[in-house]
C-alpha cells in the first residue's frame, strides 16, 4: 500500500470516529437531558405529595401528570384511565350514552365535528362547526378535551346545558339536552333518487360498517342501480382500516389510497387497492362532504377525487389528517397517541386544512330560502308532493291501500327535493353519464 492511500485511510477512519463519537455524544446528551427533566418531575412529585394541602395518591398524580403531558401535544392525544379506555372499546362497537357529538379542539377553541344523526344533538340542532363555550355555565376556555367530554357524558336521562357559539350567524345560544344510549346506524336512507341513481348515507366508520354498506349497494345494484352518490357529510371519521376498505371498493387495484408518515421513517406506509370484486368500479360516482367531514371520510373523498374516480361535492371538510393509534398501558389504562399524518393520493397533508371539493355547493339555508330560490318546476314538485301526502293520511284513515314503506318513500323524495347539495350531485351524475354516452359514439 502507498503512503499516500495510508494516509487517506488514516484520514477516513478518523474521521468515522469523529462521526461516530459525535452522534454518541448527541446520544448521550439527549438521554441526559431526559434524565435531567425525570429527576425534576420525580422532585416535583414527591414534594406535592408531601407537602399539598390535601393528600393524594401516587396513582392521582401521575395520572394527572399522564392527562397534562398527552393534551400539551395536540388536541387528539389522549390519556385514558382504565374505565376511559374501556368506554372507548364500547365506542367502537356503536352504542354508547351521551349527547351524539363528536368534538376536538380547534383554533383553541372546544369545537363540534359533527352531531351522529338521531342523536339527542341531532335533534337539539347542534351543527358542524359549533364552538361549545359553556358547559353548564362552566367556560369551556382551557378545558382540555377528556375533561369536556366527561362534563358532556352522564346517565341516560340526566340533562346538560351547553352554550354553542356559531360564528356563521354570529349566534350564542344555549341549549338544554338530554342524555340517552346513543345508537349508531352507519347506513342511512340506501334508496335509488331517479335515473337509476343510487343514493347511501354513511354515518361513521365502525366495525361493520363496510360489511353494511357492500350489501346496501348489492341491494341497489338488484334494484336497477348503475350510479352512486355516498354522502359522506357529516361524517367524523372512525376506524381507519374500515374507510381504507370502502375506498378500496370503488378504486382498481393497484391505486393508492392513503399513505401515512410519522416520525420513524420504518412506520410510514402505504394503502394500495386490492379490488378483487369490481362490482363497482363501473359506476359514475358522486361524493358530498362538508365541515363536518373529518378523518375516515376525508381519507374516502381524497382517495376517490385523486384518483379521478369521483367528483367531490359540497362544502370544505373539517381537516383531520392525523392518524391515532391507541396503545394499553400495564395497568389497564391507555394512551390515545398521535403516530402518524395521513397524505392524500396526490401527496397533500389536509391536516388543519381540509379537502376543498371540486364542485363547491353551499348548504340551503331554511326550507322558507330554498323554496324562494328554486325553480318553478320544483315548485310545482313540492306541491304535487305535499298534495300527495295529503292524500296518503285521507286514505289511511278510510283503508290500508298505502304501506308504511310507500310513505317512507314519498317522505324520502321529499327530503330529496329540499336538498339543494343532493340535487347538484344528482345533475353531476347526469351529466357523466351524458359524457360516457359522447364517448362511446
Amino acid at each position: 500500500m502507498s503512503n499516500k492511500k495510508l494516509a487517506w485511510g488514516i484520514v477516513l477512519a478518523a474521521s468515522l470516529c469523529v462521526i461516530t463519537l459525535g452522534i454518541a455524544q448527541v446520544t448521550a446528551r439527549a438521554a441526559s437531558d431526559l434524565y435531567s427533566k425525570v429527576e425534576l418531575f420525580s422532585y416535583a412529585l414527591t414534594t406535592i405529595q408531601s407537602e399539598y394541602v390535601d393528600q393524594k395518591s401516587p396513582q392521582d398524580l401521575i395520572y394527572g401528570a399522564l392527562r397534562g403531558m398527552l393534551s400539551s401535544l395536540d388536541p387528539h392525544s389522549q390519556f385514558m384511565d382504565p374505565d376511559e379506555y374501556k368506554d372507548l372499546k364500547t365506542e367502537t362497537e356503536g352504542k354508547f350514552g351521551g349527547l351524539g357529538i363528536e368534538i376536538t379542539i380547534k383554533d383553541e377553541l372546544l369545537t363540534v365535528i359533527a352531531p351522529i344523526e338521531d342523536s339527542p344533538a341531532w335533534a337539539a340542532g347542534i351543527k358542524a362547526g359549533d364552538r361549545i363555550v359553556k358547559i353548564n355555565k362552566e367556560m369551556t376556555r382551557d378545558m382540555s378535551l377528556d375533561d369536556a367530554v366527561k362534563k358532556l357524558r352522564g346517565e341516560p336521562g340526566t340533562k346538560v346545558s351547553i352554550t354553542i357559539l356559531r360564528e356563521r350567524e354570529d349566534m350564542i345560544r344555549d341549549i338544554p339536552i338530554t342524555r340517552q344510549i346513543v345508537h349508531v346506524q352507519d347506513i342511512k336512507a340506501p334508496h335509488i333518487i331517479e335515473d337509476h341513481i343510487a343514493y347511501v348515507r354513511l354515518t361513521e366508520f365502525r366495525e361493520n360498517s363496510y360489511a353494511e354498506l357492500h350489501a346496501a349497494l348489492e341491494k341497489l345494484k338488484a334494484q336497477g342501480a348503475d350510479s352512486l352518490i355516498l354522502d359522506l357529510r357529516n361524517n367524523p371519521g372512525g376506524l381507519l382500516d374500515v374507510a381504507i376498505k370502502i375506498a378500496e371498493d370503488f378504486l382498481p387495484s393497484g391505486k393508492t389510497i392513503v399513505s401515512t408518515k410519522g416520525r420513524h421513517a420504518a412506520g410510514d406506509s402505504q394503502a394500495i387497492s386490492e379490488n378483487r370484486n369490481g362490482d363497482f368500479l363501473g359506476w359514475p360516482m358522486a361524493v358530498m362532504i362538508n365541515e363536518g367531514s373529518a378523518s375516515g371520510s376525508e381519507i374516502v373523498a381524497g382517495a376517490l377525487r385523486d384518483n379521478k374516480r369521483a367528483v367531490t361535492l359540497g362544502t370544505k371538510s373539517f381537516g383531520k389528517g392525523s392518524v391515532q393509534s391507541v396503545i394499553p398501558l400495564p395497568d389497564g389504562s391507555g394512551l390515545r397517541l398521535t403516530t402518524a399524518k395521513y397524505f392524500t393520493p396526490s401527496g397533500v397533508c389536509i391536516n388543519g386544512i381540509g379537502i376543498t371539493p371540486d364542485v363547491v355547493v353551499e348548504e340551503a339555508g331554511n326550507k322558507d330560502d330554498r323554496v324562494k330560490d328554486a325553480n318553478k318546476d320544483t315548485k310545482a314538485s313540492d306541491k304535487d308532493l305535499d298534495a300527495i301526502f295529503a292524500d296518503v293520511e285521507h286514505n289511511e284513515e278510510k283503508s290500508e291501500v298505502v304501506s308504511k314503506d310507500q310513505k317512507k318513500l314519498l317522505e324520502q323524495k321529499k327530503k330529496d327535493k329540499e336538498d339543494n347539495q343532493l340535487q347538484s350531485a344528482v345533475n353531476v351524475i347526469k351529466g357523466i353519464k351524458i359524457d360516457r354516452k359522447f364517448q362511446h359514439k
